[in-house]
């Protein structure tokens, strides 16, 4: 464990996390239950911001404030939070945790595994605090078995089924994380309905500018800001209401855009580029084929 400056506390290894709380050496190097109540009594105290070199998962309910970046929230009702490796997390100094518990998992341990392969694809490590997982119940217990059973293997004496039988297990859970994620979406459908229908006035506005020549191509990131959502949530929620990621969006705003440009002007196709606001007109045209099934002059030719 090594501090990286006097605000961030860089925890690389499972041991450098147990030895922060004062915990006996971790019974397995690549993955941790640990009890919220004890890790939150047993922290550094202060406004400490910790940057994890493994994956979290953590179900926890408490009164005062986490930070997260740059932002702080307050949550008093349980909820499931994900971070990623070099994700920074943190908690002011008056936080008190009722009950929860986090589960602690190094890459090394999916390396090599059909899991490790797919991690990229549970978006939720990716999402802000704000769009934490709230879980009834029934799907709390649900979760808690499959921790349970991951803490149970590694508190066993480790065999060569050991690694199978935990990440197979960690997967089990990260499933039902993705079933109880889309259930949350459906049940702010109103909520969410309401965001696709500002992000496409913000869409359509950005477009409707005389000239992308100056600000170019809008990135996912600033249509998230606007909307003081992560990237990925974004791309998700658009994906399960639209059926199109954010991107896809974009690019078919921008080929609409294109389209009137090709028909209702005489500029060339690199004059339209510029204005769409790409600096190579091949990047133009490879997007505007893989749309429309035609290049930009094949589609002008139509007319």
């Amino acid at each position: 464990m090594k501090k990286a400056n006097k605000t961030y506390i860089d925890l690389e290894s499972i041991s450098d996390l147990h030895d922060l709380v004062q915990y006996p050496r971790p019974r397995h190097p690549l993955i941790s239950v640990i009890d919220h109540t004890d890790f939150y009594a047993r922290r550094p105290k202060g406004n400490a911001l910790f940057r994890f070199g493994f994956y979290t998962i953590s179900c926890k309910k408490f009164v005062g404030l986490m930070h997260y970046g740059k932002s702080q929230y307050d949550f008093r009702e349980g909820s499931l939070l994900f971070t990623a490796p070099g994700q920074v997390i943190g908690t002011g100094p008056d936080i008190e945790v009722d009950e929860g518990w986090a589960l602690f998992i190094h890459p090394d341990l999916l390396h090599g595994t059909g899991l490790g392969k797919k991690m990229l694809q549970y978006s939720f490590f990716n999402y802000e605090v704000n769009e934490a997982l709230h879980i009834s119940e029934e799907e709390s217990k649900i979760i808690k078995d499959c921790v349970d059973k991951i803490a149970r293997e590694y508190n066993q004496s480790i065999d060569k089924h050991t690694q199978g039988v935990i990440v197979s297990t960690i997967e089990l859970l990260l499933n039902y994380c993705n079933r109880f994620y889309d259930r949350q979406f459906y049940t702010r459908a109103k909520a969410n309905a309401d965001v696709v229908q500002r992000f496409e006035s913000l869409l359509k506005d950005y477009f409707n500018q005389s000239t992308l020549m100056g600000s170019g191509l809008p990135a996912v990131t600033f249509f998230a800001s606007k909307l003081n959502l992560s990237p990925s949530y974004l791309s998700d929620l658009l994906q399960k209401f639209t059926g199109k990621s954010t991107m896809e969006h974009i690019h078919l705003e921008l080929v609409d855009k294109a389209k009137s440009l090709l028909w209702g002007t005489e500029s060339s196709i690199s004059e339209i580029a510029y204005e769409l606001g790409f600096e190579y007109p091949s990047h133009f045209t490879r997007i505007f084929k893989a749309k429309t099934g035609k290049s930009p002059s094949e589609y002008r030719n139509l007319n």
